[in-house]
């Protein structure tokens, strides 16, 4: 049992950095509509600021063409389906953060592609119509939105070119040339847009330095650092369907985290924001963590502490509508998303909600709580119990001694663990059902809400003691707020009335 005594005030600052973006499949899904229905959901319930996602530039968005004229292939911009895009973003309440990327199939100088949508990974066969494709999008977004919009836009160049799978032969010097053509094509049509890079995931962090370095030597602009985070480990069995992989702890993503933004420190550009553009526990998108209590509760400590070290990190994804290995084969598949199919939310979709629910003064924190309070004088605190041990068991109790200004509380307590707000395992109960019948998506839907308990309690010398049993894991948030009781008011009240209700 652990005792914590929690300060009456804070001395910091809870920055919900993990709110500023949010990651996507690749952006024609977004004329689909149970994508926009998800996309719905998930900014009532949570929020996100931006949004991210691949294939702005690929052949399903269909923004760039090359028609005969005059015996003369020419370009033509064709912005039909991503004004239809941003439009549902915007109405939505969540920005682009803008991935300039892949490659339009006429302009490309390769036909190395990536994933089930074939996304183009090479270089531009003709950089001076690659530039004039940068501007011309660019200007469009700039022309339908207002500059003044467009401004708060991230654009970002590319995705994890120190993969062969990327960018073709993960070529550095050639990332670098694209780099600087994009970042020089988005800042002639006004200089005040943000670019940046290198969009690379973890294993190569010498990028990191190699391109501020370049940036710095060339007067090439750059505005902020990406990168993307992943903890699993290489996969120790594959099947057609799925990916089973080990994942280091918590600890070793805050770790990525600070490395590289020591690196920045120590580069020429020491105070650039840094954005973790993509993360998540496994980097497969058919790894069935995803859909479990345990990868909820792995990503309650990155949410926690997360914003200590990076200007914002986006989770990939929002949604399981999502077809890079293919069109999803059943309703849990190991998806990204935290929002399954049929709108079935995830336990990890809770975890998110429920850290939208804290304050931002921060009280207290340690590797398996956080404390907040609200604006509104609410205590707010989440609890959780990490366990990536096979096997029963597991509880853990811990005591919370919080100091509160009144007398009467009134306690709300929302709790998702193995029991609780688990869809996944109701759905195995079922029998797997690959396209389920409407009846079993009720269902499910009904399982996937938290669990919810309330109660009544007094203060004992201005001090609320809490005593929380925690399952395997199960992560739970607690709300406490003053009671205005009214009963008074009520005249004739007699709960005793009421035949074997209240003594």
């Amino acid at each position: 049992m652990k005792i914590v005594n929690v300060p009456s005030n804070g001395r910091a600052q809870f920055k919900k950095n993990w709110k500023f973006c949010v990651g996507t499949g690749r952006l024609g899904l977004a004329l689909q509509k149970e994508y926009l229905d998800h996309l719905k959901l998930v900014q009532e319930k949570i929020g996100f600021r931006y949004i991210r996602g691949h294939g702005l530039l690929s052949d399903d968005v269909g923004i760039y063409r090359e028609v005969e004229i005059d015996g003369e292939m020419k370009p033509f911009y064709n912005f039909t389906y991503i004004d239809r895009i941003l439009d549902s973003y915007l109405v939505l309440n969540i920005r682009p953060f803008i991935e300039l990327g892949f490659m339009p199939k006429a302009l490309a100088s390769g036909d190395q592609t990536v994933f089930y949508w074939k996304g183009n990974v090479t270089p531009p066969k003709d950089y001076s119509k690659w530039r004039d494709l940068i501007v011309a999008v660019v200007s469009h977004f700039v022309e339908r939105y207002g500059i003044e919009e467009v401004r708060t836009w991230p654009f970002e160049v590319w995705n994890e070119p120190n993969l062969v799978n990327f960018w073709k032969d993960a070529d550095k010097q050639e990332y670098f040339k694209l780099y600087e053509v994009t970042a020089r094509a988005v800042k002639s049509v006004d200089p005040h847009l943000q670019v940046g890079g290198p969009a690379i995931c973890g294993g190569s962090d010498e990028w990191i330095t190699d391109f501020l370095h370049f940036c710095a030597e060339r007067g090439v602009p750059v505005d902020f650092v990406s990168r993307h985070a992943y903890t699993s480990k290489a996969p120790h069995k594959k099947t057609f369907e799925y990916y089973y992989q080990e994942l280091e702890p918590p600890e070793d993503m805050l770790e990525q985290f600070k490395k590289v933004r020591e690196l920045i420190r120590q580069s020429p550009f020491p105070n650039l924001p840094f954005h973790i553009t993509e993360y998540n526990t496994s980097y497969s998108p058919i790894n069935p963590i995803h859909d479990t209590p345990l990868n909820a509760a792995y990503i309650a400590r990155i949410l926690s502490e997360g914003g200590d070290y990076v200007d914002s990190f986006s989770y990939w994804t929002f949604s399981d509508v999502f077809e890079e290995m293919d069109v999803p084969k059943a309703l849990f598949h190991g998806g990204f998303g935290l929002v399954a199919l049929h709108s079935i939310p995830k336990p990890t979709f809770h975890v998110f909600a429920f850290f939208d629910a804290l304050g931002e003064e921060l009280l207290y924190r340690d590797p398996e709580m956080i404390v907040t309070r609200r604006n509104d004088g609410v205590v707010a605190l989440i609890l959780w119990n990490l366990v990536m041990e096979k096997g029963e068991g597991f509880e853990k109790e811990i005591i919370v001694d919080i100091p509160v200004p009144f007398s009467n509380i009134f306690i709300k307590r929302q709790i998702i663990n193995e029991q609780y707000g688990n869809p996944w395992i109701v759905w195995k109960q079922m029998g797997r059902p690959r396209f389920p019948r409407n009846k079993m998506v009720e269902t499910l839907r009904q399982i996937a809400r938290p669990h919810t308990l309330t109660e009544r309690r007094e203060a004992m010398d201005g001090v609320l003691r809490l005593s929380v049993m925690l399952r395997k894991n199960e992560v739970t948030l607690i709300e406490i707020e003053h009671v205005n009781d009214e009963t008074y008011s009520y005249v004739g009240l007699d709960d005793k009335e009421l035949t074997s209700y209240f003594s």
